[in-house]
């Protein structure tokens, strides 16, 4: 029987239905279930990954919060899209990825029963991590419409603010490709304050975006640079998944605790991926406003092709959901029918916040060109008529 900590840790889905699809053996299975790219890392932080190999420093324990010349540039890229003077030396950190340092992060804010603030869909991978942690999850809604996803601020401002202790939040958010404008990022900001709670930032995906839209740093607004907490990942904007490597920058006093907890949980990053990550980030191309050029013709070629379902427009990130309830399905059923019959693999979004969010399913278009996306149309039409 599983110790108690695990009883409300789901699972994600997304393993589950890529081991469905492998299964197959048929290469022309549109894998849209996926969070890998096709679009590739930037060539100079390959080559330096490939000389770190041969470097006896890279081959190393420490420094267990991460080399330095990493953290300057961490630091200085939550700087320049906060517009904050955060010290590398001291309100910086590495982490074995995002989803580590959140959990590190979680760890060190959390008491057993607080109750943390989600947008509902989320990824149900920060879901469990706030559970494992031994949080609450506390949805306040993301409202679909025509033009996309809208936070629900007459919800947001009927919580009560008493146990909420963090915020967790992304924007794009996953797996919606929801982006806060300044109206919700401006409710979500007094929300906090109010709650007198942390806001942990996942800014994964922060410079993914589409429609001409710029980032908006939670740490820029009035009084937020000490209650902000920034986590970053290579694997997103650097398309450096296989490297494990994330930040986190905040507030000196939290990033001791933080520091703490990750010596104790990771001890450490992976030595020659680092100044790998580092070289991407001082790159002269890092790639990433090419590779959210890619990604939003990509969105728009499947927003054209399908119009005819409810899908609705993210306006950054890597995926976007499905409304199925139309054809009376939930997304579980949806998703099967996807596979068998049209050749798509593509996760239902159970566990992936409340019961409302079983009627979608996720397409991811970060690893299947618009080449590869050609008869899609047809697919889903084998699919559901």
């Amino acid at each position: 029987m599983s110790i108690s900590r695990l009883k409300y840790i789901t699972k994600i889905g997304v393993e589950q239905m890529g081991d469905l699809a492998n299964s197959l053996k048929d290469p022309s299975v549109l894998r849209l279930e996926n969070l890998d790219t096709n679009i590739s890392p930037p060539k100079e932080a390959i080559e330096h990954t490939r000389e770190a190999v041969y470097q006896k420093n890279s081959n190393s324990y420490l420094p267990f919060i991460g080399k330095e010349s990493l953290r300057k540039e961490v630091t200085n890229l939550v700087n320049k899209n906060s517009g904050q003077n955060y010290d590398w030396k001291t309100e910086s950190i590495i982490s074995a990825g995002g989803l580590s340092g959140i959990l590190n992060a979680l760890l060190a804010t959390l008491e057993p029963g607080d109750e943390v603030l989600l947008t509902d869909p989320t990824y149900v991978g920060l879901i469990n991590r706030v559970r494992l942690a031994g949080g609450i999850p506390h949805y306040v809604p993301l409202i679909p419409e025509k033009t996309g996803w809208r936070l629900d601020l007459e919800a947001l401002s009927k919580i009560e603010t008493s146990r909420i202790k963090v915020a967790l939040l992304m924007s794009p958010s996953m797996p919606t490709g929801a982006v806060f404008n300044m109206e919700e990022w401006t409710s979500l900001i007094n929300f906090c304050k109010k709650a007198d709670c942390w806001l942990i930032n996942d800014s994964a995906m922060e410079r993914i975006l589409f429609d001409k839209l710029k980032v908006i740093h939670p740490a820029t607004f009035d009084g937020m640079r000490d209650r902000v907490i920034t986590i970053g990942s290579a694997s997103k904007e650097y398309r450096m998944i296989g490297w494990r490597v994330g930040w986190i920058v905040g507030t000196a006093k939290i990033i001791e605790d933080i520091a703490r907890i990750s010596i104790t949980n990771v001890v450490c990053q992976t030595g020659i991926a680092m100044e790998g990550v580092a070289k991407a980030m001082t790159s002269h191309d890092d790639g990433i406003l090419n590779s959210a050029k890619k990604l939003e013709k990509r969105r728009d070629f499947l927003l054209q092709e399908l119009s005819e379902y409810q899908l609705i427009p993210p306006h950054g990130g890597w995926s976007l959901l499905v409304d199925v309830s139309k054809f009376g399905l939930d997304g579980s059923t949806a998703s099967a029918r996807l596979l068998k019959k049209g050749k798509i693999a593509a996760t239902p979004m159970i566990n992936w916040g409340s019961k409302n969010c079983e009627k979608y399913v996720r397409l991811v278009f970060s690893n299947e060109s618009i080449n590869r996306l050609k008869d899609i149309k047809d697919r889903f039409k084998k699919s559901f008529d």
